[in-house]
């Protein structure tokens, strides 16, 4: 995802002169194309991220669009304040990229973990949060991002990752998309967690039943009408995000699934536990030790559909149909 957003930044820096990015000591080679196409446009802040934050929250403020990109828990944890006052107080459209999102760097240990991002950048007033699955959420919510009149936070994956096929290929900011069509349960996934997402769909699909997948790219707004329409379509309503179950997508969708007052489908979470994993491994080994697989995923909405049968009512009779 990384080489998708050199690519695309770089593309887009020649279509709008105002766009400045500004790297937080990592990627000099990686801009290579991008220092052609913005001569005198790329600043590398080196490890002053608060530093690099308000610089961002000036530029933005004096007619340009600067692009903060860096390690995920450096641009958000290390300098919130600077993005609490410095960029969300003034509206300053400043565009936030986390890379090595989640569990990217779980060879590096809890320091390089982002679990928490999108909760906390969540409840900044006036800040967007974009988590797209794959380098074609990528480009597209990059396109978009940039043309909000303020602050984006956009949470990406390192590289590997692969590209998602969707029955409905259309990425709009602020509208969840259809990954795959099913009928016994949904499940909602935001991030680069969809290829277990989509496993654990098509493991379901062996076992006969048939799970929706949805593709929640946009974490703030959140696409309501999306949520009013699968929380009354399903019996089950699965949420999987690779962060912490506290305050992120699962977080958000319950919030707003507490506001409502007609009966709506009972779901379930899925995201790392409340605490730090002290061990180190490669992104599918941390991935494990959360449980945050396709298996686990797959097992737990069965589980959770059977048991709906044994309760009965509606739901039940959604599940036999």
């Amino acid at each position: 995802m990384r080489n998708a957003f050199a690519d695309e930044i770089a593309r887009l820096a020649t279509i709008d002169s105002r766009v400045v990015l500004l790297s937080g000591d990592i990627g000099n080679k990686l801009f290579d194309s991008f220092k052609e196409v913005g001569e005198g446009r790329f600043l590398n802040c080196g490890v002053a991220e608060a530093c690099m934050m308000s610089t961002a929250a000036g530029l933005a403020l004096s007619g340009f669009r600067p692009v903060v990109y860096t390690i995920t828990p450096f641009t958000t944890t290390r300098c919130f304040e600077q993005v609490r006052v410095g960029v969300c107080y003034h509206e300053a459209p400043v565009m936030i990229v986390g890379t090595g999102s989640g569990l990217s760097y779980a060879s590096l240990g809890p320091t390089h973990h982002s679990l928490e991002d999108l909760a906390i950048m969540r409840t900044l007033p006036g800040m967007t949060v974009l988590a797209p699955c794959d380098s074609e959420e990528l480009r597209a919510l990059l396109r978009q991002g940039l043309q909000q009149n303020g602050p984006v936070y956009m949470r990406i994956g390192k590289k590997g990752e692969p590209t998602i096929p969707a029955v409905e290929p259309a990425i709009h900011l602020g509208r969840g998309r259809i990954i795959r069509r099913g009928s016994d349960v949904c499940l909602i996934a935001t991030g680069t967690i969809m290829s277990e997402a989509l496993a654990a769909a098509e493991l379901l699909a062996k076992e006969g039943l048939s799970c929706q997948l949805m593709s929640c790219h946009t974490v703030k707004p959140l696409d309501v009408t999306m949520l009013e329409e699968v929380f009354h379509a399903f019996p089950l309503v699965g949420v999987v995000e690779e962060h912490g179950r506290i305050g992120g997508l699962g977080g958000a969708i319950a919030e707003w699934r507490c506001g409502r007052k007609e009966e709506l489908a009972p779901m379930v979470t899925f995201g790392a536990a409340d605490t730090f994993l002290h061990e180190i491994g490669s992104q599918a080994y941390a991935r494990g030790r959360y449980g945050l697989t396709a298996v686990v995923i797959a097992a737990t909405l069965r589980g959770r559909l059977y048991d709906r049968l044994r309760e009965g009512g509606p739901a039940a009779d959604a599940v036999r149909d």
